[in-house]
């Protein structure tokens, strides 16, 4: 009965312990036909290590209410093979914990797997990439592994130790990009973190072949000594390079040659089962042509920094056991590999078997912390597994293995090299902590024992690499040599310091200099004076091209934003700005820049004036304004090549601009699109973002602001706004109309600008309604359309506009002043007809103008004046003046009406007109029924003067017998006549209908003789008198007659002329005038 209870109570224990037990999913991801893999990483040789590590599990209790399930799958170390089988392994499978994949790129794909699933995951084998170690970026990541920035830190530590400060690092990655490019890094990373280190120089090898290896040979040793070598896997990169360094004569005792690898026991090479052989030895020694022998002597000066001990002697007695489990228990399950497993190459176990056993210990021992804290805690939780990661315990190889909080592997690197027997060796090992390293040494005398030479190379030769360096003791033994060469120096210094200000001091004028170019005083700024009535009126009839373009320039006038001077003999714009705001030096560079711009298609600044009421920024000046000006000139004719012309130019503008310093216009606008004299768009307004910063923008202007712009007031201006508003000009130039057509639009501006900031699919553009007449370019309409497309990031750059324009050109390179050109000659032929017509009718109607105006004016005088000529006022010393005045004129008017007057007058002058013809007179005027004449000016005539007038006069008395008014035939016209001698002042008075007027006291003498004559008499003074009668005339003295005035003259009566006498008036004269004398 007894028995039958204690059995029943083991059944029971057994039962509800079995029903408690949970099994622990363990994933492992292995290689297992990769034969180059199969000694380190094999699965064959190395899986079983977790059952080994099992049974040490529940040896020591950690987790005996667990039993373990071990799910084997195979990724090659094939990056995609791993991702999906870590996938499966996780979402399929359901593991708890993975271990592997075994190779650093697969291991990277499957950490980050396992960090979304929060799965911890164990790296074990090849992973060397420093990027497992990224605690943020793989957070259920244990690495295991020795790393190529472990190795970067042992080179480190082995350059501390024998106290060497610099070195020189060759690789190739001819056949392995990634081994030796990722140590490079890594090197580079540990130099760059320390300075008791440098490195000197790094050289790339281009190939394996032996020749680029010596040409790398034969560059590295002039640069470093202590040589730190990476070649790719394989034992013969390593035998060639070290061939290489024989053939370049560097294999002595001066050069220490350092390959740093894992996956390696340095001078030993594994081979299966457990084989092995020396590095020297092997087939690729017929390859390279050496012997045995001379290869390992090629080898005298190599050392090893490698993460597997050297020779077998050294394994310890608690690896060998294990080794021994790891083979026998993979015919046990869940591995089972009987037949598989029987070839002899599978009877050793692999290098890195003991790193996934050590591996498996430590995850059971965190998990078994993390459940004995917290007993309902989840044990698939891997960022709380790793949590629990750091510890120290024994490792399969008997020593201690210590994983830091940061949940990486401390890595223990081995030292090798060759003995004085040229036999492998170990020096030493060194744990790596960190960024610390720990050399523990296995020598005890370096120069006997490490060095074959007897001493410890140097970083670098005694007198340096190019042979000009001091050597440590020179100053003891040439102390007066130094002190000489010191003082040399000192003053060689000095001099470079003098050099050196002076070239400072010289560059600082330099900038001085440049910046008075920018600097415009306002003294320098004349305002453009308009010429007053009176200098026009002397030019009134002259037509010169430079009057017109005077007047265009000073028709300029000062606007709310431009003002226009005359500056260093050019004409300039001025722009107003709003603040005065004190230059930085960053200011002072831009203007500088901006000074030396210079494209075709680019308004070019002076500079700012800042010593003015008001800050300006000059900028020269174009005569045909702006395109919006063009624009707005209904008038003015656009085809199609001319509008591209222009569109063309504004885009190799803007180009120039987003390529150079500035990158971006930001004010772009048909009025900042100006036009010079050959129809050349100059792009003006850029720059000057310090200044513009502080000035208003006006609504009208936000019309060209690209949308993202005008809804953050105060961002910055970009390049794809530029384009937006190149667009909008573009539309302007297409249509003939102003930006969105404002004028003729439903909406104001401030819709339009809300309408912008609002955006949308029905954001407003302008119109694109082109005249079919100009057959525009379709492809030119698209473009713009893109350009100001909604989304920034869609506008082509203005590069690409300037390319599809110049497609659109097919190939065109003529300018627009050369289709102006062509405009002209086809229209020259057209125009030839109509011009000769028009220049006939010119013609015709000059010589009418003329005979009107010199009836109006003397021939001579009005010839000066269509010359140009200012007519000055002229004395002459000796005319005649005539007046005449029809007798009781008023009486006779009376009878007649206005019509009949003016008809009597003109028949009445028309008769005198056609006798003045006759002789050398000039008729100055008509007033009413007086009649002014006068001979001897403006055409000086000697003393003929006196014999034409009274010839003159004379026929006018005869004329009057025959003369008869048509309405009144019985009444007569009689004439009072008044002739004097002397001189006159004639000269043009007036503008409107000038007149060639007489002054002087002769004229008003001449008046009085007409006013106190008779009828049908010729009344002349004494000094007509004197100079008539002695010319051929018969005179009769009427005698002393009282003439108001002049008081009491005696006057005479011209009877007629005396045939008989021809005697010369000017001898005449001349007696007359000797005679008195």
């Amino acid at each position: 009965m007894g028995w039958f209870r204690l059995v029943f109570s083991v059944l029971t224990v057994t039962l509800v312990q079995s029903q408690t037990r949970q099994i622990l999913k363990v994933g492992l991801l292995f290689v297992q036909n990769v034969t180059s893999l199969e000694v380190g990483i094999g699965y064959r040789t190395s899986a079983s290590a977790v059952l080994v590590t099992r049974d040490r599990i529940r040896a020591e209790h950690l987790l005996d209410s667990f039993d373990f399930e071990f799910i084997s799958e195979f990724d090659e170390c094939d990056e995609v093979q791993a991702a999906g089988k870590t996938v499966d392994l996780l979402a399929v499978r359901n593991v708890d914990v993975i271990f592997g994949p075994t190779c650093s790129r697969p291991a990277i794909a499957a950490s980050g797997l396992a960090a979304y699933y929060n799965i911890p995951i164990f790296e074990w084998g090849l992973t060397t990439s420093l990027d497992l170690t990224y605690r943020a970026r793989f957070p259920t990541t244990v690495p295991f592994s020795i790393n190529s920035f472990s190795l970067a830190l042992a080179i480190r530590g082995l350059m501390k130790e024998f106290e060497w400060d610099q070195f020189a690092f060759m690789y190739s990655n001819d056949g392995d990009e990634e081994k030796c490019e990722s140590l490079k890094n890594d090197i580079q990373t540990v130099a760059s973190l320390h300075n008791d280190i440098t490195l000197a120089f790094t050289y790339q090898i281009a190939s394996k072949s032996l020749v680029d290896m010596r040409e790398a040979v034969k560059i590295v040793k002039q640069r470093g000594r202590i040589i730190v070598t990476c070649v790719p896997a394989g034992n013969g990169s390593k035998k060639t390079i070290m061939q290489a360094v024989t053939a370049e004569d560097a294999n002595t005792s001066e050069y220490v040659y350092i390959m740093a690898e894992t996956n390696s026991r340095g001078f030993i090479v594994d081979d299966f089962g457990g084989e092995w052989h020396y590095l020297w030895e092997g087939s690729s020694n017929s390859v390279n042509g050496l012997s045995v022998e001379e290869s390992r002597k090629s080898m005298t000066n190599l050392l090893f920094l490698v993460d597997n001990m050297g020779m077998n002697e050294e394994v310890t007695p608690q690896y060998l056991n294990f080794s021994s489990l790891v083979i026998q228990m993979m015919k046990e399950p869940p591995f089972y590999c009987v037949e598989d497993c029987t070839d002899a190459k599978y009877s050793s176990v692999a290098k890195y078997a003991g790193q996934l056993a050590d591996a498996f210990y430590a995850y059971a021992v965190a998990v078994n912390r993390t459940l004995t804290a917290n007993s309902t805690a989840n044990y698939r939780n891997g960022s709380l597994i790793l949590e629990n990661i750091a510890m120290t315990f024994q490792g399969v190889g008997g020593g201690d293995v210590v994983v830091d909080p940061d949940s990486a592997r401390r890595s223990l690197i081995y030292f090798i090299g060759l003995n004085s027997s040229l036999l492998p060796q170990t020096y030493a090992r060194l744990l790596i902590n960190n960024q610390s390293t720990e050399f523990i040494k296995y020598y005890e005398n370096e120069s006997k024992d490490v060095w074959n030479g007897g001493e410890r190379p140097s970083a670098r030769p005694t007198c340096g690499f190019t042979g000009t360096e001091f050597p440590a003791n020179f100053v003891r033994d040439y102390l007066a040599i130094t002190v000489v060469i010191f003082i040399f120096i000192i003053f060689a210094i000095l001099a470079a310091i003098g050099g050196l200000l002076y070239a400072i001091r010289m560059r600082q004028k330099e900038i001085e200099k440049q910046d008075l170019l920018w600097q415009v005083g306002f003294a320098e700024l004349q305002v453009i004076q308009k010429k007053s009535r009176a200098e026009s009126s002397q030019r009134s009839f002259a037509s010169g091209p430079s009057t017109s373009t005077k007047l265009t320039i000073e028709s300029r006038k000062e606007t709310s934003r431009y003002l226009f001077y005359v500056c260093r003999n050019e004409i300039v714009a001025a722009n107003k700005h709003e603040l005065r705001i004190l230059l930085t030096e960053e200011n002072r560079v831009q203007m500088r820049q901006m000074r030396i711009l210079d494209h075709e298609n680019m308004n070019k600044t002076l500079g700012i004036c800042l010593n003015g009421p008001q800050l300006l920024s000059i900028w020269k000046y174009c005569s045909r304004g702006s395109l919006s000006d063009v624009i707005s000139k209904s008038s003015m004719q656009m085809d199609n090549f001319f509008m591209f012309s222009l569109i063309r130019d504004i885009a190799n503008g803007l180009g120039y601009i987003h390529s150079s310093f500035l990158e971006v216009h930001g004010h772009l606008t048909s009025r900042s699109c100006l036009i010079d004299d050959r129809w050349q768009i100059k792009i003006s307004d850029y720059g000057f973002s310090f200044l513009r910063v502080h000035d208003r923008i006006d609504k009208q202007k936000m019309l060209w602001i690209a949308p993202e712009l005008l809804r953050e007031e105060w961002s910055e201006r970009t390049q794809e706004g530029d384009v937006y508003s190149f667009a909008i000009v573009c539309a302007e130039l297409l249509t003939r109309s102003s930006a969105f057509d404002i004028e003729n639009r439903r909406e104001t501006e401030e819709e339009v600008i809300y309408n912008l900031k609002k955006g949308g699919f029905n954001a407003p553009r302008p119109s694109l309604d082109v005249d079919e007449s100009l057959e525009t370019n379709p492809a030119l309409l698209h473009l713009v359309r893109d350009c100001w497309t909604e989304k920034p990031s869609e506008r082509p750059t203005i590069e690409q506009v300037k390319s599809q324009l110049k497609s659109m050109s097919n190939g065109n390179k003529r300018n627009l002043m050369d289709h102006v050109f062509d405009m002209l000659e086809t229209y020259a032929s057209t125009l030839e007809n109509e011009v000769s017509e028009r220049t006939k009718e010119l013609v015709e109607e000059k010589r009418k103008s003329d005979v009107l105006l010199y009836r109006m004016l003397p021939k001579s005088i009005a010839d000066k004046l269509k010359s140009g000529n200012v007519i000055e006022p002229e004395t002459f010393e000796q005319a005649t003046i005539f007046f005449s005045d029809v007798v009781q004129f008023t009486t006779l008017a009376s009878k007649c009406s206005p019509l009949q007057v003016v008809s009597l007058l003109n028949e009445l002058y028309t008769v005198f007109d056609s006798i003045i013809e006759k002789h050398d007179v000039y008729k100055v005027e008509t007033i009413g029924d007086g009649y002014l004449c006068v001979s001897g000016l403006p055409h000086r005539n000697g003393n003929e003067h006196i014999r034409h007038i009274a010839r003159m006069a004379i026929e006018f008395i005869s004329s009057l017998s025959t003369f008869r008014i048509g309405h009144m035939p019985n009444e007569r016209i009689n004439l009072r006549i008044g002739i004097n001698c002397g001189s006159v002042v004639a000269g043009v008075v007036g503008l409107t209908m000038p007149r060639y007027c007489l002054f002087g006291d002769s004229v008003n003498t001449a008046s009085r003789m007409e006013s106190n004559g008779k009828p049908g008499k010729i009344h002349v003074s004494l000094e007509a008198n004197r100079m008539i009668t002695q010319g051929g005339f018969q005179t009769e003295s009427r005698g002393e007659v009282i003439i108001k005035g002049k008081g009491v003259m005696e006057t005479f009566w011209l009877l007629g002329e005396d045939t008989h006498v021809k005697t010369n008036l000017k001898n005449i004269a001349e007696n007359h005038y000797s005679s008195e004398l």
